[in-house]
């Protein structure tokens, strides 16, 4: 009898068949392409999005860097601006 249970133990939890192995081994496959494909897919878009941080940041340089320029031409017409006014206050009109 208990060899009747063991024998029955056996069969029951079965083992499983190549086939079997092979279809739940593709649907695996296809997930992990799917997931491969959305990784990459990912990357692609991080790399762009890097390129185009890295070009916003040089523009971003190039206005800092005009700017400063400007500001100084500024403070030198400022100076220039203060001169002549000082000069017409000092002279009389007439």
């Amino acid at each position: 009898m208990a060899a009747a249970l063991l024998v029955g133990g056996l069969l029951l939890s079965g083992c499983a068949t190549e086939k079997y192995v092979d279809e739940h081994i593709a649907v695996v496959n296809q997930r992990i392409d799917g997931v491969d494909a959305k990784a990459t897919d990912g990357i692609r878009r991080a790399d762009a999005a890097n390129a185009a941080a890295q070009a916003a940041g040089a523009t971003a340089q190039a206005a800092a860097s005009d700017a400063a320029r400007a500001n100084s031409r500024i403070d030198a017409l400022t100076s220039r601006v203060d001169t002549l006014e000082a000069e017409r206050v000092k002279r009389p009109r007439g």
